[in-house]
């Protein structure tokens, strides 16, 4: 019976080898032209393989292009990811559990008068809560969206609107959101996608997370710049389960805390470095900001909150917008990219997670190149399309704490 378990054990430790050598990393692109369908593309992410960067696998999605924006921030656990493209206002879930053999399994769209989903959160109980910009129309007049919980292949649980009568002369469009399960309650942001023709917000909103019941609307205080404040973006939960975080697109960053309390209180707490900054991180006491306006990801402890110090930064060159971070599954590698804001590219930053370095993965880029980063112009995809493309939303295999699962 030792014996048993010895061989058990091996056997475990060496798939587990093998699943982490074999890594990839899956981009949610489109047509730069607009013309051909939105894919998924599966790119080599095996630092040690000869064919490190190399693009192994796509698979589109039948259709007219949508505009690809928001994947999940992290490979979910079951190997099955949602997809947003925000302009047909669909979803895509493709089962990526054989990595060189993607496979789009559904489409759905609107839900319930609910329209144009952003953001995809997972819920312990398997099910999926997610902002929606708009109800019953999508101009710039139409109605604000809410929260939606459904299962990802689309069956709707139930929605909360997040129309606040005591919100005048600013558009409501939930934009991202974070789930606090321990206090049973939801913190989203608002900012529309169609920004400026849908108005300038600067409000972030509580909810009851199990009926999904707005509970208030906060407007965020002016920064010293005096814009900080606009544009909310991504809040974050912080270690201490009480306590999140929100960035903003015009370079701010809020603590939102006594959440669970009749009395939640707001303030800023930092102001980054140019007139936009794009999607964040937060891995352990470091915060790491896309510097869009700076061309630059940059590294911050937040281990203080009345001390905020920047720790590390990647430089970019001109044609780069930072807008786009995922981490992978030991938080020890960042994709990078512009989504379609700057130069179609996609880079990977290996981080330090206890000393906060960044740093550029030189050896991540196409082959024959004179420059790091994997280009998504001039190629053509395993599915057939040939021509320029951007990624925007994009994960490492595994990301979510679990072993890469093996492709056969």
């Amino acid at each position: 019976m030792r014996r048993f378990f010895y061989s058990l054990q091996v056997l475990l430790l060496s798939a587990a080898t093998f699943a982490q050598k074999d890594s990839f990393i899956f981009v949610w692109g489109g047509d730069d032209a607009q013309k051909s369908s939105d894919f998924l593309a599966v790119i080599n992410a095996n630092a040690q393989s000869p064919d490190y960067g190399k693009v192994v696998a796509s698979v589109a999605v039948p259709g007219a292009a949508g505009k690809p924006h928001h994947t999940e921030a992290k490979m979910p656990r079951g190997g099955f990811l949602l997809a947003d493209a925000f302009e047909s206002g669909q979803t895509s879930l493709f089962d990526l559990r054989q990595p060189l053999h993607p496979r789009l399994v559904t489409t759905y769209g609107a839900m319930h008068g609910f329209m144009h989903p952003h953001t995809y959160t997972r819920l312990p109980n398997g099910h999926v809560l997610a902002t929606f910009q708009y109800y019953g129309g999508h101009e710039p007049k139409s109605e604000g969206g809410g929260l939606v919980e459904f299962t990802d292949k689309g069956e709707f649980i139930r929605a909360g609107s997040a129309m606040d009568p005591s919100v005048k002369n600013e558009p409501i469009r939930p934009y991202s959101v974070v789930a606090m399960q321990k206090i049973n309650r939801a913190v989203s942001t608002n900012t529309s996608m169609h920004y400026p023709t849908d108005g300038q917000s600067h409000t972030i909103q509580i909810w009851r997370l199990p009926d999904l019941k707005l509970l208030r609307t906060i407007a965020l205080p002016a920064g010293p710049r005096g814009t900080e404040q606009l544009l909310p973006g991504e809040p974050r939960l912080l270690r201490d389960g009480k306590t999140v975080l929100i960035h903003t697109f015009s370079c701010g960053l809020y603590a939102l805390e006594d959440i669970g309390s009749d009395s939640p209180k707001v303030r800023h707490v930092y102001s980054f470095e140019g007139e936009r900054c794009a999607v964040p991180l937060q891995i352990g006491h470091y915060w790491i900001q896309t510097l869009a306006t700076a061309k630059a990801l940059a590294a911050y402890d937040i281990s203080d909150l009345a001390h905020i110090r920047e720790v590390s930064r990647v430089k970019l060159n001109d044609k780069q917008y930072p807008h786009w971070v995922a981490a992978d599954i030991g938080n020890r590698r960042i994709l990078l990219n512009s989504g379609e804001y700057g130069e179609h590219r996609l880079y990977v930053v290996n981080f330090d997670p206890e000393s906060g370095e960044l740093k550029l993965d030189e050896k991540f880029r196409d082959a024959g190149s004179d420059q790091p980063g994997v280009s998504m112009d001039g190629k053509t995809w395993p599915h057939g399309f040939t021509g320029d493309a951007y990624g925007h939303g994009a994960v490492f295999s595994g990301g979510n704490g679990e072993s890469v699962v093996k492709s056969n």
